[in-house]
């Protein structure tokens, strides 16, 4: 099978004359409609589990308000038990260093992800969500898809870079099947994955996203997880709103990615195995959900109806602070699944008592509490993914609605833009290693020569004799001295090459000083003086170390730079080179 598949690509480039890129693109094709079958598999095997436990497959807060009171308390600890054992066989199968994370295999792996552990982490998933865990599909779904691509390109040998794209066109296909948003779901692995958008990336992802999105609408009973309504016009005043709405926000995301840290943190606490921890997390949710069932599942029935439903505050902050919890005991105790559903969740539970708080205020001048449910949806997810753009993508995909573009754009980049001010928080932790990367290059780019500098061991005045210098040159293993005068003012160098040359010669040495050797012209760096000046200077210049002086003007020898700390901090500066 493989050496017939290899044959295939190389016959096809031949007959066809296709370039790389257009291969790529081919292979994007591919890895979309598996994408899209490896999520139509997973909702069907939920579907199945839900048919299993209560005989219907409506969606799983309808399956807990169905079900006997005691039954929710104990079902999603049972879920969890049989998940947490599931996770504990996937880690003794593990064969090999292989991250199964899709996103770490595209951003720092080779773009390899384990076949095995992947789909016992999916099983796993498929336990805790079907029995009712608060934690959304999308994870182990976009897992699944980006399998699919990483396999593909593994049975064609693809070399790391490659493979590592063929990943990223599963994952985009993951997102589009799971949310019906092909271009969001390109931008969300080139915003939140990839970190940028480069058309030889871009183009195979959109490709992939495209062709998942086509080959969903193709079966029967597909449809998108939100159903949007009508977005109504928005002008005047109430813009602003929607700016304090993308603060507010902005303000919240942080603390709910905090809260779900912080349930991780004490989860890790209990002494007890993975299995009764994540049971734990189960029961957590069961208890909950006694009262208030709607915080099984990820929420895409409650979202619904508060789009299209009047609700009361005071059950909007009920089932907001519920599911809360319940999600961070989901997520806390290791269960495998997403965030990113729950995240729209909270963002829209938050916008609508947000949108009910000032309609109370301004009857007559604002919009209906639903508008700002949408809006909240997309400022949420921008404050807890810092990707404004894929967030701002994603809502407007979903309303197909060009009213919404205004106050939607406001929103989210106000709230991306508190987010990072507040604290160093996000969804996943690639986006924190990325800004925690570009940080330290705009560091880098400022730093100056001072910072750099080390001590001078190496320094001589005018007086010193041939048998002084002879002897720093065999402690130091430098090829120049630094002189200076009594004021400690720079004057030139020695180099060890013409000493050498003397002493070979059997020349008399022994009333000859510094001054006698001294080379005055000589590159020097200065405190203030940028990394890419510096650069410069050395690339002129053959030795190891260069002399940093006060000013041109006030040549006070300071110390020295070495090339390999210049060139390490440019190298960090300058990921790609």
């Amino acid at each position: 099978m493989l050496s017939f598949l290899l044959r295939l690509r190389t016959r096809a480039q031949a007959v066809f004359r296709l370039s790389e890129a257009h291969t790529m693109l081919l292979w994007a094709v591919a890895t979309g409609l598996l994408g899209a079958f490896a999520t139509i598999a997973f909702r069907r095997c939920i579907d199945l589990l839900q048919w299993a436990i209560s005989g219907r497959a409506s969606g799983l807060v309808e399956m807990a308000r169905a079900l006997p009171w005691t039954v929710r308390l104990w079902l999603p600890a049972a879920g969890g038990l049989i998940a947490g054992g599931i996770l504990v066989l996937s880690q003794r199968r593990a064969s090999g260093p292989a991250n199964s994370d899709y996103m770490e295999a595209i951003a720092i792996g080779d773009g390899v992800v384990p076949v095995w552990q992947s789909a016992w982490r999916s099983v796993s998933a498929l336990f805790t969500i079907g029995f009712g865990g608060s934690i959304g599909r999308e994870g182990p779904m976009v897992q699944l898809a980006a399998l699919a691509g990483s396999v593909i390109g593994r049975l064609v040998h693809f070399d790391p870079q490659r493979l590592r794209l063929l990943v990223a066109c599963g994952a985009a296909a993951g997102i589009t099947s799971a949310y019906n948003a092909p271009i969001a779901g390109a931008f969300f692995v080139t915003e939140i994955v990839l970190g940028s958008i480069a058309m030889e990336n871009f183009g195979p992802v959109v490709v992939a996203s495209v062709v998942a999105n086509i080959t969903m609408r193709e079966f029967a009973g597909y449809r998108p997880p939100y159903e949007m309504p009508e977005f109504p016009p928005i002008a005047g005043l109430e813009v602003l709103l929607f700016v304090a709405l993308g603060f507010l926000c902005g303000a919240a995301a942080p603390q709910f990615l905090r809260l779900i840290d912080l349930a991780r943190a004490q989860f890790r606490r209990l002494p007890v195995p993975l299995p009764l921890r994540l049971a734990i997390g189960g029961l957590v949710v069961g208890l909950i959900s006694v009262w208030v069932p709607e915080v099984w599942g990820n929420g895409y029935s409650v979202v619904n109806s508060i789009l299209h439903s009047p609700w009361t505050w005071t059950a909007l902050v009920v089932v907001l602070a519920c599911k809360l919890v319940a999600t961070a005991a989901t997520v806390g105790s290791g269960a495998i699944g997403g965030v990113f559903t729950p995240t729209l969740f909270v963002g829209a539970t938050l916008g609508s008592l947000f949108g009910l708080a000032v309609h109370a205020l301004w009857p007559h001048g604002t919009s209906g509490a639903f508008a700002y449910a949408m809006v909240g949806m997309g400022a949420f997810l921008a404050g807890a993914t810092q990707a404004p753009l894929m967030a701002i993508l994603m809502i407007f995909e979903m309303t197909l609605s060009y009213q919404v573009v205004l106050p939607l754009m406001l929103s989210c980049v106000v709230a991306y833009f508190v987010a990072r001010a507040i604290g160093n928080a996000s969804m996943y932790d690639i986006t924190l290693r990325r800004h925690a990367d570009e940080q330290e290059r705009m560091r880098l780019r400022a730093t100056q020569m001072r910072e750099l500098i080390q001590p001078a061991d190496t320094v001589v005045p005018l007086t010193a004799s041939v048998r002084e210098m002879t002897r720093i040159f065999l402690e130091y293993p430098v090829k120049y001295l630094y002189v200076v005068d009594a004021e400690g003012r720079f004057l030139g160098v020695v180099a060890l090459k013409h000493i050498t040359s003397d002493l070979l010669d059997k020349r008399d040495t022994a009333s000859r000083t510094a001054a006698d050797y001294l080379q005055p012209e000589f590159a020097t760096l200065t405190p203030d003086m940028p990394i890419s000046v510096a650069l410069q200077r050395f690339l002129a210049f053959q030795g190891e170390r260069l002399p940093v002086v006060a000013s041109a003007e006030e040549p006070t020898l300071m110390g020295a730079v070495y090339k390999t700390a210049l060139l390490d901090a440019y190298r960090r500066m300058n990921p790609a080179i």
